[in-house]
């Protein structure tokens, strides 16, 4: 189920949601750039530079809370598809990205992973993605992946095809393949599952986004553009996870 809620005007100096109450891993659909741009009569491009910023503001946050892992969706395999200029443009906003905000992932002890296929990026963007991953390999905080090239079905697939090379050297039991042993070839091996999935600018869709991850990840989506999406916005998604039941498909004390 999704839940729209407003945005609270009240920024607040402190959160109230003690730490067992958290989510340990929020994954972030983030949508809405190019209609927050139109809006203003503003380039598409202008709305991901506001994107990216609001980017920054909400992984510092996820750090200070202490959560283990924020997951962003910032580029789809499928997004190719979008005009040359825009791609291109994406791509430099990346790369400036990760060169401005390594020294600072580093300060608040932040790892950087990138998930999705290397295959079709530039080798500048695979340069910094590698330098990056590199300068916080150490850091032991929150742990920022971004998922880059990145196509759910696609992952699943490498995942399998992982599998079966093993099987075919004879490294594993076909008998011995469970859901861990998927799990441990996905991009996100040694992760914990998103806890909580969230979607900006109200659409109701997953969108190829890490569906085998997400199987139980309570599900967040509010109308806010992802430029317009702040701090006080991510403590309203926490709020209203840790308002929620979580029952694995089990019934707990409360239920009829």
């Amino acid at each position: 189920m999704s839940q729209m809620r407003s945005e609270s005007p009240v920024a607040e100096a402190a959160f109230d949601i003690p730490p067992d109450r958290r989510p340990r891993h929020i994954a972030v659909i983030m949508d809405g750039n190019g209609r927050w741009a139109q809006k203003r009569n503003q380039p598409r491009i202008a709305g991901h530079r506001a994107g990216a910023k609001a980017v920054r503001d909400i992984i510092i946050e996820c750090a200070r809370l202490e959560l283990d892992a924020l997951t962003l969706y910032s580029f789809s395999m499928e997004n190719w598809k979008r005009p040359a200029a825009e791609v291109g443009a994406l791509m430099d906003l990346y790369l400036q990205y990760l060169v401005k905000e390594r020294r600072e992932l580093v300060e608040h002890n932040i790892r950087f992973v990138q998930l999705g296929r290397r295959q079709g990026l530039p080798q500048s963007v695979l340069d910094e993605v590698d330098q990056t991953a590199a300068a916080t390999s150490h850091c032991n905080g929150l742990t920022l992946c971004v998922a880059l090239n990145y196509s759910s079905r696609t992952e699943i697939t490498d995942a399998l095809r992982a599998i079966v090379d093993d099987v075919l050297a004879g490294r594993i039991d076909p008998a011995d393949i469970d859901e861990d042993m998927i799990s441990q070839n996905l991009y996100t091996a040694g992760l914990p599952d998103p806890d909580l999935l969230i979607r900006t600018a109200g659409e109701l869709r997953i969108s190829n986004y890490l569906l085998w991850q997400i199987s139980y990840a309570e599900m967040y989506v509010t109308d806010v553009y992802w430029p317009d999406f702040s701090v006080q916005s991510l403590h309203d998604a926490i709020r209203e996870y840790a308002r929620r039941k979580r029952r694995f498909g089990g019934l707990d004390h409360t239920d009829d």
